[in-house]
């Protein structure tokens, strides 16, 4: 659910808000947690654990649509029109639900219904939550989500069956509820007014919520559930912070369009900026990598390379994210999609995927952002 770098967005965010984005992005891995004994089978297929391919595909499918459906969104608001945009997410967002629950329905073996539903709920959950976090009801959503809260219990101690259930099903209820109640305005006739902004545009964000949602997935993949869970948390959680230096890239560099009278001057400063907003950034990963490893009973502390791996993949995500921000979407989309079809074609390359996604996307960022008529608006 990365939504930074909307149309339309002022670049005027407070930290409180964004950490609040950070925490709801993280909290739904809670529902993980309260599943996992719901879920527990036979081994499934390509060596991982039963029902985890339909609950990837289902995944995989929600992140697409949703980053594409949140784009189309984020642009009817940034025409100033909240009905169009209101209109849009009715329309999309339960095509999404549609469509990732039959995408993990098709991929799901005999034996895989437990997840299969499971993945039904998440693309449901996936739909309302862009929808709140779109119109900017955040604080709907995480009251929504803290009947996971429960889940905390369970890290040390086995819960009833249908007191998991129970968690679960409250959570997406309220979620879905809430969604329902922000979409009314969408419903009255005539909201979806002008013809709106072409579809096709939204595919490029749609493609780079695809490669980051893998690249975050395969950090996921550890030697341990424990390790590979506390990577895809940190990262989850590493985006509320992201957001906010991405603001405060774009607000540096606005100051400095003003003050500065050469371009190389700017040049300078902007690169400076970067320098220290993308380190500020892999700071707060590194931290959240640790303080997940230790909240989380029987962790490891994380391996140098697969921590390096980490703070690459960290790179490549918040880099993406500033480019995306700034329009060049699919140069992001392309360099992320090939990274991880390199992961996933041969794991072990992964360290050298990443750092050469890394690599490719500094020297496009300092291309493309370092000249003054990038920052006009």
């Amino acid at each position: 659910q990365e939504t930074a770098g909307e149309p339309g967005d002022a670049w005027h965010a407070g930290l409180a808000g964004c950490l609040l984005r950070g925490l709801v992005f993280a909290l739904p891995g809670l529902a993980y947690v309260l599943a996992a004994p719901l879920l527990a089978g036979e081994p499934g297929r390509f060596g991982l654990p039963g029902g985890t391919v339909p609950l990837l595909a289902g995944a995989v499918t929600g992140w697409v649509w949703n980053q594409a459906l949140s784009h189309r969104a984020y642009t009817w608001l940034g025409l100033g029109d909240r009905r169009a945009a209101a209109r849009a997410l009715l329309v999309g967002a339960p095509a999404g639900a549609l469509a990732g629950t039959a995408v993990a329905l098709a991929t799901a073996a005999p034996g895989e219904t437990p997840a299969a539903l499971f993945a039904a709920g998440q693309s449901l959950y996936l739909a309302a939550a862009t929808v709140l976090l779109v119109l900017g009801r955040e604080r709907a959503l995480l009251c929504a989500l803290s009947p996971l809260a429960g889940a905390v219990p369970a890290f040390r101690w086995d819960l009833p069956d249908p007191v998991r259930a129970a968690l679960l099903l409250t959570a997406l209820t309220a979620s879905v509820a809430f969604a329902v109640a922000v979409l009314r305005p969408g419903v009255r006739r005539g909201a979806a007014g002008r013809g709106g902004p072409p579809r096709a545009a939204s595919l490029p964000y749609g493609l780079f919520g695809l490669g980051s949602g893998l690249l975050v997935l395969q950090a996921g993949v550890g030697d341990t559930l424990v390790s590979g869970a506390g990577a895809v948390v940190a990262l989850t959680l590493s985006m509320g912070p992201a957001e906010w230096l991405l603001h405060r890239f774009r607000g540096e560099s606005l100051s400095r369009l003003r003050t500065l009278t050469t371009a190389r001057e700017f040049r300078r400063a902007v690169t400076g900026t970067l320098v220290l907003c993308l380190g500020g950034y892999l700071t707060v990963l590194v931290a959240l990598t640790l303080a997940a490893t230790l909240a989380w009973p029987g962790a490891p502390l994380p391996e140098p390379a697969r921590l390096v791996t980490l703070l690459l993949i960290g790179t490549v995500l918040w880099l993406g994210l500033l480019l995306q921000a700034f329009g060049a979407v699919l140069s992001a989309a392309a360099v992320c999609l090939l990274a991880a079809a390199a992961e996933t074609v041969e794991p072990a390359a992964g360290p050298v995927a990443a750092g050469g996604a890394a690599a490719v996307l500094a020297v496009l960022t300092c291309v493309l952002l370092v000249r003054p008529t990038a920052h006009r608006v």
